[in-house]
C-alpha cells in the first residue's frame, strides 16, 4: 500500500477546520473557558519570569557587594517568586491536560461516528487506499490533540517571552538583542534543512509499526489454525520481514536525528557563552554591575529560546506534521468511502417491505448471475432462494446487505432495525451477553430465564452462557464459530425484526436445527429469507425463488400449490 503525500494547503485546511469544529461544538464553551484560563496562566508565568530576572540580578549584585541585609531580602523575594511560578506552572499543566482530553474525546467520538456509519469502515477495508485506520483513530487523534495544544501554548509562551524580554535585553545591550535574533534565525534555517526528511520517515515508521503489530495480533487470533496447519515458520518469516523493514526505516530516522543533534546540541551550548562574551568587557570596564551579567545571560537564553521554537521542537514538529497528514488522509478516505457506496445498485428504505426491481448481478469475470430480478417478498413468509450453483445466492445476499457486489438495479429494504442479516460468519465481540443480545434501539422484553431457555433451545450449552447475562467476557475466544452464529440468531429473535436473512442456513446449522429456527421465526411472525445452497430442502418454505445458470429465475409459490 503506497504512502500518501498530503498537500500542505489541504493539511492546513484540515487543521483549521478541526480546531473550528471543536470550538463551535457543544463542548466549545468549556473549551473556551479552559483556553482562557491557560492564556491568563501563561501570561502570569511570563510576568513572573521577568520579575525573576530582576530579582536574580539584585540577588547576585548583593552577593558581589557583600550586602547581607539586601541578600536576605532578595532571597526571600526570590523564594516567593519561585513558589508563585510553581503554582502557576502546575495549574497550567493541569488545565492543559484537561483541555487536551476534552478535545480528544470530541474528535474520537466524531471519528468513530463517521467511521462506523453507513458501512464506511467496510468500504475503507475493501478499497485498500488507507492503512491501519484503527491506529489513526486511537493513536494519531491522541497525538494530534495533545501535540497541537502543546504547540499552541508553546507558541503563546514564546510570543509572551519575546514581548517581555525583548525590552529587557534591549535595555542591557541592543547588540545583544540583534545577536539573539540573527542567531535564532540561522539556527531555525539549519535545523529545517537538516531535519526535513524526518516527516516522510516518521510517516512510514508509524505505518510499519502498525503493520507489525497487526501481524502479531492476527497470529494470536488465528493461533489454532496456524498450529493445526503447521505454518508457524511461514508466519514467523513474515513477521521478521515486517520487523526488518521497520528497523531499516528507524535506522534512517536515527541517522537524521544524529545530524540534527550535532547541530542543536552545539547551538544550545553556545547560547550560554555568547551573552557573557558580549557583556563581560563592559563589566570589566566598570560600566555594569555583576548582576547584569547573570540577568543578560538569562534574558538572552529566554529570548533565543523563544525565537528558536523550531530548533528546540523540531523532532516534535516533524512527528506532528506526520500525524496531521495521517489524520487528513483518513478523513479524505472516509469522505470518499461515504460517497462511493455501490454506484450501480440503488437502495431505498420502506417500512415492512423487501423487494427487488430490475436487479441484475454479475460475477467478477463479467458473467450474469441474475438477470432483471423483480420480486416482492411479503412479511411473515418463509422464502428460499436457490438454484444451479451458489454464486447467485451469495451475490444476492451480499448485495441486499450492502456489501460490495457488481450489478445494477434497485433494492428496497426495511429500515435497519427491521431487518437482520446472518451470514456464514458471525462475530459476537467482547462484552456481556446482555449487550450482545439486546438491540441498541430496543430494550430486552424477555426475562433472563426466557433468554437462557432460548439459548439452550438453539443449542448454546457453554458453561458461561448458562447463568449470568451481565458477565463481561471475550466471547470470540470462548465460543466456537457455530456457537457465535447461534448467539447471533438468538439476538435476532429477541430483537424481533420484520425480516431475518440467512446465508446458507442449512449447511451451517443442519436440516433439523434449521427447521426448529423456522418454527421459532413463525411463532414470532418474522419473515425468513434463506439464500441457500443448491441441494437445500424446500418443503418448509412458502416461496421458492429458483435461479438458473443463464441468470434467469422463476418464482414458485408453495402456498398457492398447497
Amino acid at each position: 500500500m503506497g504512502k500518501q503525500q498530503i498537500p500542505l494547503k489541504t493539511t492546513a485546511t484540515r487543521f483549521i477546520r478541526a480546531v473550528k469544529l471543536f470550538m463551535t461544538s457543544d463542548v466549545g464553551g468549556r473549551a473556551g473557558f479552559l483556553l482562557g484560563c491557560l492564556i491568563a496562566l501563561f501570561g502570569g508565568i511570563s510576568a513572573l519570569n521577568v520579575v525573576s530576572s530582576f530579582v536574580g540580578r539584585h540577588f547576585m549584585t548583593a552577593i558581589a557587594d557583600r550586602q547581607t541585609a539586601e541578600f536576605v531580602h532578595q532571597a526571600i523575594f526570590y523564594a516567593s517568586v519561585f513558589v508563585a511560578s510553581t503554582i502557576a506552572s502546575v495549574t497550567a499543566r493541569f488545565v492543559e491536560e484537561r483541555l487536551a482530553l476534552l478535545w480528544r474525546q470530541f474528535l474520537t467520538r466524531r471519528a468513530i461516528g463517521l467511521y462506523m456509519a453507513d458501512g464506511t469502515f467496510y468500504r475503507l477495508g475493501i478499497q485498500g487506499k488507507i492503512s491501519h485506520p484503527d491506529q489513526r483513530i486511537a493513536e494519531d487523534v491522541k497525538a494530534f490533540t495533545t501535540t497541537t495544544l502543546s504547540f499552541l501554548l508553546m507558541l503563546l509562551s514564546s510570543m509572551l517571552t519575546v514581548f517581555t524580554f525583548s525590552s529587557v535585553l534591549w535595555l542591557i545591550s541592543p547588540l545583544l538583542f540583534f545577536t539573539a535574533v540573527i542567531y535564532a534565525a540561522l539556527g531555525s534555517f539549519m535545523t529545517i534543512l537538516l531535519g526535513r526528511p524526518l516527516i516522510k520517515l516518521n510517516y512510514n515508521q508509524l505505518d510499519s509499526e502498525a503493520g507489525f503489530r497487526s501481524g502479531l495480533i492476527r497470529v494470536r487470533e488465528n493461533a489454532e489454525s496456524i498450529m493445526a496447519e503447521g505454518s508457524e515458520q511461514r508466519h514467523a518469516n513474515r513477521l521478521l520481514r515486517q520487523f526488518d523493514d521497520l528497523a531499516a526505516n528507524f535506522r534512517r530516522i536515527i541517522s537524521i536525528n544524529r545530524n540534527v543533534g550535532f547541530f542543536t546540541t552545539g547551538y544550545n551550548w553556545m547560547i550560554q557563552i555568547l551573552p557573557v562574551v558580549l557583556i563581560a568587557p563592559a563589566f570589566m570596564r566598570g560600566d555594569m554591575e555583576f548582576g547584569v551579567i547573570t540577568q543578560s545571560a538569562a534574558a538572552f537564553a529566554m529570548l533565543v529560546g523563544a525565537f528558536s521554537f523550531i530548533v528546540a521542537q523540531f523532532n516534535s514538529i516533524s512527528n506532528f506534521a506526520t500525524v496531521v497528514a495521517r489524520i487528513s488522509s483518513l478523513l479524505d478516505a472516509i469522505e470518499e468511502a461515504r460517497t462511493s457506496a455501490n454506484p450501480g445498485i440503488e437502495f431505498a428504505e420502506t417500512h415492512g417491505s423487501l423487494s427487488y426491481e430490475n436487479l441484475t448481478l454479475t460475477s467478477p469475470a463479467g458473467g450474469a448471475l441474475l438477470k432483471d430480478l423483480s420480486i416482492r417478498l411479503p412479511a411473515d413468509t418463509r422464502v428460499i432462494i436457490t438454484g444451479e450453483g451458489d454464486d447467485a445466492s451469495v451475490a444476492l445476499f451480499r448485495a441486499t446487505a450492502g456489501l460490495s457486489t457488481s450489478g445494477n438495479g434497485r433494492i428496497i429494504i426495511p429500515p435497519r432495525e427491521e431487518i437482520r442479516f446472518l451470514g456464514q460468519r458471525a462475530y459476537c465481540g467482547p462484552g456481556t451477553l446482555r449487550q450482545i443480545l439486546t438491540s441498541q434501539k430496543r430494550s430486552m422484553e424477555e426475562t433472563d430465564e426466557q433468554v437462557l431457555v432460548l439459548l439452550r433451545k438453539l443449542g448454546v450449552v457453554h458453561p458461561l452462557v448458562s447463568g449470568d447475562l451481565d458477565s463481561e467476557q471475550d466471547w470470540p475466544t470462548l465460543l466456537s464459530p457455530r456457537e457465535q452464529r447461534l448467539v447471533a440468531i438468538a439476538s435476532a429473535l429477541i430483537a424481533a425484526p420484520s425480516y431475518i436473512l440467512f446465508e446458507k442456513a442449512d449447511s451451517i446449522f443442519g436440516h433439523e436445527l434449521s427447521t426448529e429456527i423456522l418454527k421459532l421465526l413463525a411463532e414470532r411472525g418474522i419473515a425468513c429469507v434463506n439464500f441457500a445452497e443448491p441441494d437445500a430442502p424446500r418443503a418448509a418454505y412458502d416461496i421458492v425463488i429458483e435461479y438458473h445458470s443463464d441468470g434467469s429465475w422463476t418464482r414458485i409459490d408453495r402456498k398457492a400449490e398447497a
